[in-house]
């Protein structure tokens, strides 16, 4: 039994690794490949050089830096907007008891299900509408229509596992129904929130067709489209060492945030998956 148990950790931690390098090795690439220039792109080589020139370029021959600006606060408004209403939302749902709470429950999870082209032209129109055409305002509303409903979903599930003697108690000792959801779910809600709130950053930070269409002037881009609109010297030339030093700058953020809120998101995701 004893060859048998090495044998099946030694290929459970193979297998590990493999996946791991599936998964690291393309970013790994791009980040060697940031640091390359010229025909120096064309050589398969592992190992970073380490020239800052693609990254000094991309900040010096477009206002890359304005776009970095964009993305953080739509994405950061994105998530505040979308937790706040998220968490008020979830509530009504989970505690609050109304005729026709279960469709719209599953309402809610269908926009979701909706692709983006799909919609995008009444957003165009509401957008339009609204006078917020190539502005941050209006690409804030647009993602809110990914995020919201799937942020909803989630909270409202784990406020459906929280135990109602909290709420009752919190009741009898005269607690209003939003000091409640202030006072006693929130403080509980806290992986919840978190894994929510990432995934929503990430959508947002990530978002590329609404800030494509919605947007007119480079100053009001965000990274997604301003990575896909680096061009080169001549219309036949793809400065793919630009290119793959922006990826690495817009990528490192989410890494960051992922390792940092890691026990929070697995906490999160797996909530209510177990009761009793």
């Amino acid at each position: 039994m004893m060859p048998r148990t090495l044998a099946g950790r030694a290929g459970f931690y193979a297998f590990i690794l493999v996946i791991m390098l599936f998964s690291v090795f393309p970013f790994y690439y791009a980040v060697v490949s940031s640091f390359k220039t010229g025909s120096e792109l064309f050589e398969v080589t592992y190992w970073p050089t380490f020239n800052m020139e693609n990254y000094v370029s991309i900040f010096t021959e477009q206002p890359f830096g304005r776009n970095i600006l964009n993305s953080v606060i739509v994405a950061f408004a994105v998530v505040a907007i979308s937790l706040t209403l998220g968490v008020l939302a979830s509530y009504a749902l989970a505690r609050v008891s109304f005729r026709g709470r279960g469709l719209l429950l599953v309402t809610i999870l269908a926009v979701s299900m909706f692709p983006q082209v799909a919609v995008l032209s009444g957003m165009f129109e509401m957008i339009r509408v609204l006078g917020m055409f190539n502005s941050l305002p209006g690409l804030i509303l647009a993602n809110m229509v990914l995020t919201l409903p799937f942020t909803v979903w989630v909270l409202t599930t784990f406020m459906t596992e929280l135990p109602k003697e909290l709420e009752e108690a919190a009741f009898v000792d005269g607690a209003t129904p939003l000091q409640v959801v202030r006072r006693v779910f929130l403080p509980l809600m806290g992986p919840a929130m978190a894994a929510t709130g990432l995934l929503a950053f990430i959508v947002a930070w990530n978002e590329f067709l609404f800030a494509l269409t919605f947007t007119l002037s480079n100053e009001m881009r965000t990274v997604p489209v301003a990575i896909a609109l680096i061009t080169g010297a001549t219309q036949y030339e793809l400065p793919w060492g630009n290119i793959m030093a922006a990826s690495v700058i817009v990528t490192v953020p989410l890494i960051v945030l992922v390792l940092i809120f890691q026990r929070r998101i697995v906490a999160g995701l797996t909530a209510g998956a177990v009761k009793g």
